[in-house]
C-alpha cells in the first residue's frame, strides 16, 4: 500500500477517541435511524452512513471496539488495508487479512471483534442501484459467473450472504483497490464516474480468480452452483453434467436441480451460453477459420455450430465476425 495513502487512512478519529478514553460501545447514532417504518434495530442505515445522493461511500473501519451483530440496508465491502480484522459473518469466524476482500449483501449478519491501532481496514457501503450501472461496462454478453457474483451481493438466496476473497497477492486488484481508495479520498471532477469503472474492472479481475472465492460454509447450493460455473468457465471444451456431478460427488438430478433453481438456466444451456462467448471473441480478435474455431469450443459437428450460433445471434459466424470488424475499424 501507498505509504501516502496508509498515512490518510491511519489517524485516530474522533470516534475512536472516545473508545481509546474509555467508551465502551459504539456510538449508534452514527450508524442506526429510529425508522417508523419498522426496520430492525440492528439495520446499519444507508442514511446514515452515505452521503447524500451517493450510491457508494467509503470510510476506515472504526477500531478498538466491539461491533455487535448486524445487518446493513445496503451493500458492504471491506478492503484490508493493513494488519488483520476477526469477523463473524451468518456465524461464521473469518480472519481478513491484508490484501483481502470480503463482500456482504444486505441480510448479513456481521459482528466484527475490536481492531489494532495499525489494524487498517476500510468500508465501501454500496446501495444495489450502483450495480445497475457497473453491469454494462462488464460486457453485454451473457455471463452466468458475473450474474452469480452479483446475484449473491444483491439478493438473499442460496443461504450465502458474504463472498470472501483471498485476492493479496493479485496486483490488479490491488492496484485497483488503491486506486478507489484515492478517486474517493480525493472525489475529483467525474469521480461518480471513475468509481464506477474502477468497480467495474474490480468485478472483471475478481471473475479471473474464482479459484480464490470462499462462499459461506454454510451454504451447500451457492459452493455447487460455484464450482459448477468454475468447471464450464475452464472445462467448457469437453465438459459434461455427468463428469461435473461425480466431481462433486452427487447425482446428477440433484445438481441439475440446483442449477436450474439458483441461475434460472440448465447445465446444457450454461455450457452453450460459454462456448458461444467463447466463440464470438474468437471471431471477434482472431482471423482464425470459423470451423476451428467451432471445434476449439467444443463443436465438432461445424454445420450444428452454424445452425445453432444463428438462431442465437439471428446471423451465421461469418456475418457476426464481418460485423465486429467493421466496428473495430470505424472506431479505430
Amino acid at each position: 500500500m501507498n505509504r501516502e495513502l496508509l498515512s490518510k487512512l491511519s489517524p485516530i478519529t474522533e470516534e475512536e477517541r472516545a473508545h481509546l478514553d474509555g467508551k465502551k460501545t459504539i456510538n449508534r447514532a452514527l450508524y442506526y435511524s429510529k425508522d417508523p417504518t419498522g426496520s430492525s434495530d440492528d439495520e446499519v442505515d444507508s442514511a446514515r452512513v452515505l452521503k447524500n445522493g451517493r450510491l457508494i461511500d467509503m470510510r476506515p473501519h472504526v477500531r478498538f471496539v466491539h461491533f455487535p451483530r448486524h445487518t446493513h440496508n445496503y451493500v458492504e465491502f471491506i478492503y484490508m488495508v493493513q494488519g488483520s480484522t476477526r469477523h463473524i459473518v451468518d456465524n461464521q469466524e473469518i480472519l481478513l487479512k491484508e490484501g483481502d476482500l470480503l463482500f456482504l449483501n444486505q441480510h448479513a449478519i456481521q459482528e466484527i471483534y475490536p481492531a489494532g491501532e495499525n489494524d487498517i481496514a476500510v468500508n465501501f457501503m454500496i446501495l444495489p442501484e450502483f450495480f445497475d450501472v457497473v453491469l454494462p461496462m462488464m460486457g453485454n454478453e451473457a455471463n452466468s459467473l458475473r450474474n452469480f457474483l452479483v446475484s449473491c451481493l444483491t439478493r438473499k438466496g442460496m443461504q450465502g450472504n458474504f463472498l470472501y476473497f483471498n485476492v493479496s497477492d493479485v496486483v490488479p486488484v490491488q492496484n485497483l483497490m488503491e486506486n478507489l481508495i484515492w478517486n474517493m479520498l480525493e472525489s475529483e471532477r467525474n469521480s461518480r464516474t471513475l468509481n464506477q469503472i474502477t468497480v467495474g474492472l474490480l468485478f472483471l479481475n475478481l471473475m479471473n480468480h474464482t479459484d480464490l472465492i470462499n462462499v459461506s460454509k454454510n451454504s451447500y447450493e451457492q459452493e455447487i452452483v460455484l464450482n459448477a460455473l468454475r468447471y464450464i468457465d475452464t472445462k467448457y471444451r469437453d465438459a459434461s453434467l455427468k463428469d461435473l456431478a461425480e466431481s462433486e460427488g452427487i447425482d446428477v438430478y440433484t445438481i441439475s436441480r440446483i442449477l436450474k433453481r439458483e441461475t434460472g438456466k440448465n447445465f446444457k444451456e450454461l455450457l452453450q451460453a460459454k462456448r458461444l462467448d467463447r466463440a464470438c471473441m474468437l471471431l471477434a480478435r482472431s482471423e482464425a477459420p470459423i470451423s476451428d474455431i467451432a471445434v476449439s469450443v467444443g463443436y465438432d459437428n461445424t454445420s450444428f455450430f452454424h445452425r445453432l450460433f444463428r438462431r442465437i445471434y439471428g446471423c451465421s459466424p461469418r456475418e457476426y465476425r464481418l460485423s465486429e470488424k467493421a466496428q473495430t475499424f470505424t472506431h479505430s
